[in-house]
């Protein structure tokens, strides 16, 4: 596994770095490339369903390669420690290791998010629906139930044309 590898995911998902630390094989469905995050991980409180993109599938399947154990608690992106996640700072060190200082991970959402709204037609719902964002007032979301998968699944993937990982 690269060591670009949980930074890469984090970007293709628009995830938050904590959800990608404690991602875990049993979150993946590789058949209808979707990860679902527990409510308990999520900063909201509700189970969140993440598309995954071509790209995204790509990185999980290398990952797999090097996988140590069958146990779906088994994290994506191991520490060197056995049985332990990425700690935080992996995360926070990695740009300063790759020579760069301009930027922290969390900062991709904030990117995604922009990409969203003025270079695409994609609905402000659904860009906040991918970020895992809690929008409109009770009214509305007593009524809004969906997660409108199928459209974040488009934007995902246009997310992963967009972006330039190498």
């Amino acid at each position: 596994m690269a060591a670009l590898d949980p930074l890469r995911f984090l970007i293709l998902t628009a995830a938050r770095t904590g959800e990608v630390i404690g991602a875990t094989w049993g979150e993946i469905e590789f058949a209808s490339k979707i990860w679902t995050i527990a409510a308990n991980r999520m900063k909201a409180g509700r189970e969140h369903r993440v598309p995954l993109s071509a790209r995204a599938i790509e990185i999980l399947s290398e990952a797999a390669k090097l996988r140590e154990s069958d146990d779906a608690n088994a994290y994506l992106f191991p520490s060197s420690r056995r049985g332990q996640p990425l700690s935080n700072m992996a995360f926070k060190q990695l740009p300063a290791r790759m020579g760069e200082t301009g930027f922290v991970p969390h900062g991709f959402r904030s990117s995604f998010r922009d990409w969203c709204g003025e270079c695409t037609p994609f609905p402000r719902e659904v860009a906040e629906a991918a970020l895992a964002h809690t929008v409109g007032n009770s009214v509305e979301q007593a009524y809004r139930r969906g997660d409108a998968l199928e459209k974040r699944r488009e934007m995902m993937a246009a997310w992963d044309a967009f972006i330039l990982i190498q």
